[in-house]
């Protein structure tokens, strides 16, 4: 764990320069809105450790698969959302001399993230090998607002000299990601421009040819005072910039205000692109910085009063999850059904930024309880667009008759992830994508979805599943074989429990769904049937015997459901035995190691029993988390929020604050030594569910909203807000009781601790 962050309640903040570090801080403090996104790379000249990432949202690129040993089905490339071209560069050179904090002195460093406003600022003393000395101050932010904008404020004050400063903002479209399979670029030229103090690239990529157009225009005042200066114009190959040179006295402030536009083919006419770019940045440009940034400040207010989390008595826990909950809001706003969150967001490469099964697990969760409720929805019509896709991906691994099965990771509905234990294997994904259909209408109400959309996605999926099983003579039972469970630290294994949980699951809701779409919708599920040759004589037949016939390894004596056969034959440790050194596994061990150990990086069994705790006793939790949790390495950053809430349950008060802490500060304190690839956005919803269905025990049970909430030991207090139905709630836990709130126009019936209370409209109820 890496400590060297200021704990504070709104901002990130860095005291400090550590070069070391400083991949992890650029992804701790990225910026985005929704639209493009940008690592927390310097504005000026760096030579040091970095990781350059600026990313724009729905433009990826196909980037051929490398592997030693190809096999049928394998996809025939990896997508990958790119590292696109850097707006935010602003080169300094000082009578010459470039400023490069790798090759200065540096003192009174200073980064800080505000997430209240949403803008990152950096300031430093640098003394360079000259001995020139100089004092720079940057602030900038991607606006929610104007979400094709990006704005800087870049003050350079000269301490210890009078001279020239020579200030060079500039369009690089010339970049590479790091994780290329071939190390080649992914972009061409289309055209560039560079004129007095503005300049703009259009680049397009290879194969899908998306094109982004990148401009700026920019400005300098001394004091307040705007500066009338000539520039130099430079064009590159796929580069433009604009030079100007102003001579300054020390302690002099030179403020350069730039102003960028980021916009794409995803949302304009290729012919009408450089036309979109330049109006607006004029646009920004007359706005300026202050009222820019006032309008974004605003938005996020607007986004805090929904679905900020408050902690009285840890400044840890509090950072914590806001810096969780800024992220989340960074990176997904829910306005395009395109779109959908990748596990790094717009702050790394690694996982290619494509969409997992996270989203459906984790965060959809997280939109249902925090915002509209169409954000949730374009979440899952996402999923029904892929439908034919998933067919064919199906199709490619010998399924039929409408058969789907999902990717694994995806750009466009294609199964793009080539690993075989995944692509293959991991099918579990299948039935997080059922199961999201069943909690949106859960907590929804909208029934209506499944006539619409749902009931055609879940029957391709059941198709699957059906296929997918096979019958075993000597356990008359059905079984499935060589798959994978979300614990990646176990391949190719026989009966995994969690994966026939879900396909047994799926099965059964499916068959639920029908019925109530043939009671509600008629006409629709008729035509829906004859369209997808749906043969319900047979299909559900078959569908109800794998119900009652699948097989489920469990061990009778200690009534430990086994994550997969076999499990007990392992040699079984628990994690207190591994040497500090050893950690994390998958940078210390072979993989060979780590598959016939019984170290568990995210436990199947646990992530089972959470999503269907209803089925469960809460003895069977109990036995199950006692066996699985003292073996969990929890090197899956979607391992600790499950871990947290099953640990509230049980009343285990204390490991579920040591889980949620560490699911809160994950990236933070860097637990698993990998955030400088950027962060674990989707475990990020995790957190928020963490805390609201772990402290705060909520759940949809029966058709009415549930809360078992419970103060942990040393807080003064929180308070949660949650939306159900068309209520906005606000939950308020202290060491007085529990108090709801009701900031809608209707009384709402709820559970507290399995009591029914009313809570009137605009009124609030201590319970």
């Amino acid at each position: 764990m890496k400590n060297y962050l200021t704990h504070d309640p709104w901002n990130i903040i860095e005291e400090g320069f550590h070069p070391d570090y400083n991949e992890v801080s650029e992804s701790c403090f990225s910026i985005g809105n929704g639209k493009m996104g940008q690592r927390a790379n310097f504005e000026e000249q760096f030579s040091g450790q970095t990781l350059p990432g600026s990313y724009i949202a729905g433009i990826y690129y196909p980037d051929k698969t490398r592997v030693g040993w190809w096999k049928n089905g394998y996809p025939e490339y990896f997508a990958k959302v790119l590292n696109s071209p850097n707006w935010i560069g602003i080169d300094i050179k000082l009578d010459g001399e470039v400023l490069d904090l790798a090759t200065c002195k540096v003192k009174d460093f200073r980064r800080v993230l505000n997430m209240k406003e949403g803008y990152l600022e950096r300031s430093f003393t640098a003394k360079l090998l000259s001995g020139k000395e100089v004092a720079v101050k940057s602030t900038r932010f991607c606006s929610v607002v104007d979400t094709e904008v990006g704005a800087i404020r870049y003050t350079v004050k000269p301490l210890n000299f009078d001279g020239r400063i020579t200030v060079t903002p500039y369009v690089d479209g010339d970049v590479m990601n790091k994780d290329t399979n071939w190390d080649e670029g992914f972009w061409t030229e289309i055209e560039k421009t560079a004129k007095k103090r503005s300049c703009f690239v259009t680049t397009e990529t290879k194969k899908t040819q998306f094109q982004a157009c990148v401009g700026m225009r920019f400005s300098i005042f001394k004091g307040k005072t705007e500066l009338e200066f000539p520039t130099t114009t430079t064009l590159e190959e796929k580069y433009a910039a604009c030079s100007a040179t102003v001579r300054c006295k020390a302690n002099d402030e030179l403020v350069i205000y730039k102003y960028a536009a980021v916009v794409s083919s995803f949302y304009h006419e290729k012919p009408k692109l450089l036309e979109r770019c330049k109006k607006v940045v004029k646009k920004a440009f007359k706005k300026g910085f202050e009222k820019l940034l006032k309008e974004h400040a605003a938005a996020w207010a607007a986004k805090w009063e929904e679905a900020d989390i408050t902690i009285e008595g840890d400044v840890a826990a509090q950072q914590g999850i806001r810096f969780n909950i800024f992220h989340l809001y960074q990176t997904y706003s829910g306005e395009d059904e395109r779109l959908n969150i990748g596990p790094k967001g717009f702050t790394g490469e690694k996982y290619g930024g494509s969409t997992y099964w996270d989203t459906e697990a984790y965060c959809l969760p997280f939109y249902l309880g925090t915002a509209d409720q169409k954000i949730a929805r374009n979440l899952l019509i996402y999923r029904h667009k892929h439908l034919q896709k998933a067919i064919e991906n199906a199709g490619k691994l010998g399924f039929k008759n409408g058969a789907a099965l999902y990717p694994m990771v995806t750009m466009n509905g294609e199964e793009c992830h080539n690993e075989w234990e995944i692509t293959f294997e991991e099918i579990h994904r299948n039935g997080a994508i059922a199961y999201a259909i069943f909690d949106y209408i859960r907590h929804t109400g909208e029934q209506s979805y499944l006539a619409e959309y749902g009931l055609e996605v879940l029957i391709g999926i059941a198709r699957f599943w059906s296929q997918r099983v096979h019958w075993s003579v000597p356990k008359q039972q059905y079984v499935m074989h060589g798959v994978t469970g979300p614990n990646e630290y176990e391949n190719n294994v026989n009966n995994n429990w969690y994966t026939n949980l879900l396909a047994v699951w799926s099965l059964e809701y499916t068959m639920e769904a029908m019925k109530t779409v043939e009671a509600e919708a008629p006409e629709k599920y008729a035509s829906l049937l004859k369209r997808l040759n749906f043969d319900q004589a047979t299909e559900t037949v078959v569908w109800s015997e794998i119900v009652a016939k699948m097989h489920f390894p469990q061990h009778e004596k200690s009534g430990i459901f086994l994550q997969q056969e076999g499990f007990l034959d392992k040699e079984i440790r628990t994690v207190d035995e591994l040497p500090a050194e050893d950690r994390p596994l998958h940078q210390k061990w072979s993989w060979d190691r780590i598959l016939r150990s019984c170290f568990i990086k995210q436990a199947d069994v646990l992530q089972g029993i959470y999503f269907f705790e209803e089925r469960f006793s809460e003895e069977e939790l109990r036995r199950n988390f006692d066996f699985y949790e003292p073996l969990t390495v929890h090197e899956s950053s979607l391992s600790a929020c499950v871990h947290a809430i099953l640990a509230a349950r049980l009343g285990k008060y204390g490991k579920a604050y040591e889980m949620y802490l560490r699911t809160a500060r994950l990236d933070l304190d860097d637990y698993n030594n990998d955030t400088e690839d950027g962060l674990h956005i989707t475990s990020m919803a995790g957190t928020w569910m963490a805390f609201v269905e772990g402290f705060g025990g909520m759940r949809a049970e029966s058709d009415m909203l549930s809360f078992r909430p419970y103060l942990p030991e040393g807080w003064e207090g929180y308070t949660f807000r949650i939306q159900w139905r068309g209520h906005y709630l606000q939950v308020k836990v202290s060491k007085a009781g529990t108090v709801i709130a009701n900031h809608s126009g209707q009384p709402l019936r709820l559970r507290v601790h399995g009591k029914v209370v009313e809570v009137g409209a605009g009124s609030e109820t201590a319970c």
